[in-house]
């Protein structure tokens, strides 16, 4: 049985967190300690292919879920609050739906329970494009980033993943020959007949596409008590780009 890495923070009750495509555990650090203040133990989740966690051919959101649960009874937790964001959410969802029984609130952030089409094809050739045979510092491997994403931000989100594999061998966390050949599931959705019937908070970022106001209707179909809040002057990385409405409005939701 391989268990999910995570960091835990805190003490109290439950709330597992799990990150989006490419990103990690420590994407959530400075959130998950403001939760553990409010009484919270927090567990910062790597999910499979990604961060400290193992790495798997086997890749999709069945898996995912799967991994949530195989985690939650190795440590002993009966029911919690799960947060997801982006493809964390799409993991949440099919969680929440697969075992509702373990799932006291749900929180998705910036994802819908709908296909989105392979777009992180221009992220994957650039980090393809890497050679770490010839690279020996962080700054090197951004100037080499920087001619494929003039993103700075992305830059340094993908960034977060580098590591010393060896003396003077640098690498990335996420399992990336298994990532790129998995787009299609990355986009996938829930089953058509999957629905959660506890209390959900969908959050949208007021910049971002992902979640348009027609799909609220869909939603619903699926998380009959779903509500829908919109962070203002955020994007796609809502609780990065505005971390106070953010928690302001997922601690609004856990503490009715």
């Amino acid at each position: 049985m391989e268990v999910l890495h995570s960091k835990i923070l805190g003490h109290g009750r439950p709330l597992l967190i799990l990150h989006g495509f490419l990103g990690m555990s420590d994407n959530w650090k400075t959130l998950g300690n403001q939760y553990t203040e409010k009484g919270y133990q927090v567990h910062l989740i790597d999910q499979r292919n990604h961060g400290k966690s193992f790495h798997s051919p086997d890749f999709d959101y069945q898996f995912l879920a799967g991994d949530v649960n195989t985690y939650m009874t190795f440590h002993q937790i009966p029911e919690a609050a799960i947060l997801g964001h982006s493809m964390g959410g799409k993991t949440a969802m099919q969680f929440a739906c697969s075992y509702p029984d373990k799932v006291s609130k749900l929180i998705i952030a910036d994802i819908a329970p709908k296909f989105y089409p392979p777009h992180h094809q221009g992220i994957i050739n650039a980090l393809l494009n890497l050679d770490f045979g010839t690279l020996s510092s962080r700054k090197e491997t951004d100037e080499q980033l920087s001619k494929y994403l003039t993103d700075f931000g992305i830059r340094q989100f993908l960034l977060k993943n580098l590591y010393w594999k060896e003396k003077n061998k640098l690498a990335l966390r996420f399992n990336l020959a298994v990532l790129k050949d998995k787009m299609e599931e990355i986009g996938a959705t829930i089953d058509a007949m999957d629905s959660y019937e506890g209390d959900t908070l969908f959050l949208r970022g007021s910049r971002s596409e992902y979640i348009l106001l027609n799909d609220f209707g869909h939603i619903k179909r699926h998380f009959p008590k779903a509500s829908l809040e919109t962070i203002a002057n955020a994007g796609h990385w809502l609780h990065a780009e505005n971390p106070k409405a953010f928690f302001s409005k997922t601690m609004e939701f856990l503490n009715s």
